[in-house]
């Protein structure tokens, strides 16, 4: 029985690695595909996507554009607003359940603060469409401010609070895993609790603490249903929070819609797009390890 239950895991564990590799290897060979016919240098660097293909070569507009530094501005100003939001709240609401919260009071509290994460994507995109962005735009107008009915900031706003359980979540069991000997230390030598949370805890958690943040930046990096609902389509490159913008991954989802041909440029431009997302997420990884280790030997 042993031998089938350690076959079964081996098995499984296999079947995994070869769909990542074959997820990794079906990208880098759309991609390379991809540019042949489009120039490497002019999709990183180039201001204008508009990948509009005719089917013929006299028809209007059948040179697309397929620059994506507007696609990549947008999915770096949304995720930054996200993070925003997300990262001082998740961490200081961890803190008050973790250090502060009375046991009857945490029972409550942490249940009702990770709702947020089970409520679907589509319904934070309705409430930032609705609610969130109409309610800038009349800000907006009061302080004499240009406000886009789909903006970057309401688009933003909701996904932070849409990723802030998942930073506090992650936060609350780092900061309760932080050793009671390191807070009776500080205690004992005069510190105040806040000064010890602060001055200690906070410290021998922020390993953890930046893996929760990274986490939640992935998760904000891949979000589509808000951006398409909140902050539109539009590909402008711009770092102005109250203007449209779009994101790669509403891109992606845009360029495999409806019949297309997958030897058009059009269409691999998605591969291209999903392996600037996949090399995105890989450095994050890559950050987070870094961090966990130059602290890890700090505080052990």
């Amino acid at each position: 029985m042993e031998h089938v239950i350690r076959f079964s895991l081996i098995a499984c564990s296999v079947v995994a690695i070869f769909v990542t590799i074959g997820i990794i290897f079906s990208l880098i060979f759309e991609t390379i595909r991809f540019f042949k016919e489009v120039p490497i240098m002019d999709f990183l660097a180039g201001t204008k996507w508009s990948p509009q293909m005719a089917m013929r070569a006299d028809q209007v507009g059948s040179e697309g554009a397929f620059g994506a530094l507007p696609l990549i501005t947008g999915t770096a100003l949304i995720s930054f607003i996200a993070l925003a939001i997300a990262g001082p709240f998740g961490v200081y609401s961890a803190v008050y359940l973790a250090e502060y919260a009375k046991p009857k009071h945490r029972t409550i509290l942490k249940p009702i603060l990770e709702i947020l994460a089970g409520i679907p994507t589509v319904v934070y995109g309705f409430f930032a469409a609705i609610v969130i962005a109409p309610a800038l735009r009349t800000a907006g107008v009061t302080l004499g401010l240009d406000v886009s009915s789909e903006s970057a900031l309401a688009a933003g706003l909701v996904m932070g609070v849409m990723i802030i359980p998942l930073v506090s979540s992650i936060s609350d069991d780092v900061i309760s895993a932080v050793p009671q000997s390191l807070r009776e230390a500080s205690l004992g030598l005069g510190a105040t609790k806040s000064e010890t949370i602060k001055n200690v805890i906070l410290p021998a958690a922020l390993p953890g603490i930046a893996g929760g943040i990274l986490l939640a930046a992935s998760r904000a990096v891949g979000e589509t249903m808000i951006v398409v609902m909140a902050a539109g389509l539009a590909a402008n490159l711009t770092f102005n929070p109250l203007e449209a913008v779009t994101t790669v991954t509403v891109q992606i989802v845009m360029l495999l819609t409806g019949d297309q041909e997958f030897d058009s440029a059009k269409t691999l431009a998605a591969f291209a797009l999903g392996l600037m997302l996949l090399c995105v997420t890989l450095i994050f990884n890559l950050i987070g390890n870094w961090i966990v280790n130059k602290y890890r030997e700090q505080y052990d």
